[in-house]
């Protein structure tokens, strides 16, 4: 598609092409954004902030210990396995200023899970939050980790709040399982420590590997999207133009919900508004609503980021209707569809509506509406500056607007490679260098992007993407299973939820034993919903399952 579609119906001040290189890496981008705003509130956290000079020294502290004491050099893999916390940031830009790569973690991992990406990514480090050290204790042994190490979630609060944070956490609300891991180290340690070594710069490019950010792609495998700092900065640079004169810098209030090892959370809300100098508040565990209401209440926010689930559950906590809304100028939704009524709705409470974009692990955001936007649209807005987006058919031929066809797309975000994965690469890209979004949607004639339906048979359950063959595997590997199936059926909180269809050879298998079966090998959001009992699935002649009747039929 041309870029002349789109760029007319740009916001003023938004340019055609994003200045992708005013910083060699997000290390240069961080120090230039400390030199900005050092004494300025940076980061907010159950009650205690800390500045972008803090977030820096702090920083530096653990990139110390990080090269000196553990000896890890330039490319080296370093895991967080982290909520919202502050000692998210301060891992994060550790690693950065120590030359390392961060491979992000979902703390909810069970242990195969976790044993799995750990090993697929060779990590050498990993930093763990004390309520998730059993599930590395599990896997340690098998993975190659030089280190773990380990931090509470109220160890960088403020004092008496820090103690007693620890002490309700593990004696008061028993969130810490057991746990024991030989020299595991501690985080606070570390940081008190204050690593008397001087901290060897190391100059990395935009060649260099930021993050490996591990998605399932186009099967159900997982891979680690290798997003280079290059691909990083452009992000963070076409986010900031995308938000123009619609942010003051050093003066947004951020409210992030949205987990930082999200690829939206992360390239948006804490590295591209860091770069604006932008005070973050971190939301630790967002299922609190009534917390996250309270945090609304009094924080004098401006932007917030969600998924349709979050606004849903915020518009029906009674108290919401008293929070501070009169500074709020963005309301960002990803990863899923917004229901339109929750949109209607947050405007008439707001008077703001929830604006959506569009964007994958492999590529950052891709598009997005105007954030200025009076209401709310049912597409996912324009590309960003810098980014193409063609619809193609199956043949990879450019199909004419209005038409529906798969949404690939290309830009300096886009990562080029899967982690020691060069024939799913291979597949992920067209010949003439296009990802495959493996997204069906369509353009019309100003360049709004409409997604239409996912052209595998992925399922988002509040914005985190389920693939049926993982789940089906684990539930096939239960006694008693004949065969299984999932798909993705409606669902009024999430948006999907998963179904499980089940071909038993045991009389006596009951749906518990097989829901307890998922819970001890699947994160949350992937554990099936529904749990349904079949005589057979439905299969082509060659034995595959026809999961377009059986979500017909399921719906």
């Amino acid at each position: 598609m041309k870029k002349e579609l789109w760029l007319k119906h740009y916001a003023a001040g938004v340019p055609a092409e994003a200045d992708v290189h005013a910083f060699a890496s997000v290390r240069h981008m961080f120090e230039s954004a400390v030199a900005r705003y050092g004494s300025q509130a940076a980061f907010t956290s159950m009650g205690t902030t800390l500045t972008y000079d803090d977030v820096e020294r702090l920083s530096r502290d653990f990139a110390g210990y990080l090269q000196h004491d553990l000896g890890m050099v330039r490319g080296e893999r370093v895991a967080l396995m982290l909520p919202n916390v502050l000692q998210y940031p301060i891992a994060l830009f550790g690693a950065f200023l120590a030359g390392l790569t961060v491979v992000n973690v979902n703390p909810q991992y069970t242990a195969r899970e976790l044993q799995r990406q750990l090993l697929d990514s060779g990590t050498q480090a990993i930093i763990v939050l004390e309520n998730f050290a059993h599930t590395v204790q599990e896997v340690v042994a098998a993975c190659g980790v030089k280190i773990v190490i380990t931090t509470r979630l109220g160890d960088l609060l403020v004092s008496p709040r820090s103690w007693i944070t620890n002490f309700v956490v593990q004696h008061i609300k028993h969130l810490v399982p057991p746990w024991s891991i030989d020299k595991a180290v501690r985080f606070s340690d570390i940081l008190a420590s204050r690593c008397s070594h001087e901290l060897r710069t190391v100059e990395l490019g935009g060649e260099d590997i930021a993050f490996l950010q591990y998605t399932s792609g186009t099967t159900g495998a997982p891979k680690g999207a290798v997003l280079t700092h290059a691909n990083v900065v452009a992000n963070i640079r076409q986010n900031n133009l995308w938000s123009g004169r619609h942010v003051v810098e050093g003066k947004e209030v951020v409210v992030t919900p949205l987990p930082l090892y999200h690829v939206l959370a992360l390239l948006v809300n804490l590295l591209s508004y860091f770069n604006f100098g932008a005070h973050n508040i971190l939301i630790t565990d967002p299922r609190d609503i009534h917390g996250l209401v309270s945090v609304l209440r009094r924080s004098r926010f401006s932007v917030i980021t969600g998924v349709n689930t979050l606004y849903r559950a915020l518009l029906e906590d009674r108290d919401f209707k008293n929070a501070d809304v009169t500074h709020l100028k963005s309301a960002v939704a990803g990863g899923a569809a917004v229901q339109p009524g929750v949109a209607e709705r947050w405007k008439a409470a707001t008077g703001v509506a929830i604006v959506e974009g569009y964007g994958l692990t492999e590529t950052g955001v891709l598009a997005c509406q105007p954030l200025d936007s009076s209401h709310w649209t049912p597409d996912v807005g324009l590309p960003y500056p810098s980014t193409e987006i063609s619809i193609r058919d199956e043949a990879g031929a450019e199909l004419p607007l209005g038409e529906i066809g798969e949404i690939c797309a290309r830009g300096p975000q886009v990562m080029k490679t899967y982690w020691q994965w060069p024939e799913e690469t291979a597949r992920a890209f067209t010949r003439d260098g296009w990802f495959r979004t493996g997204d069906l949607g369509r353009m019309d004639s100003s360049g709004r992007l409409k997604l239409v339906d996912r052209k595998k048979d992925m399922i988002v359950v509040s914005g985190f993407k389920v693939y049926p063959t993982e789940v089906e595997d684990v539930v096939k590997a239960l006694p008693g299973v004949d065969d299984a199936a999932v798909v993705g059926v409606p669902d009024a909180l999430s948006g999907e939820a998963v179904k499980l269809l089940v071909v038993s050879k045991d009389p006596g298998l009951l749906s518990d034993s097989i829901l307890a079966h998922c819970r001890a090998n699947l994160t949350a959001y992937k554990c099936p919903k529904h749990v349904e009992f079949r005589t057979q699935l439905p299969k082509t002649p060659i034995g595959k399952v026809l999961r377009r009747s059986l979500r017909e039929t399921s719906a």
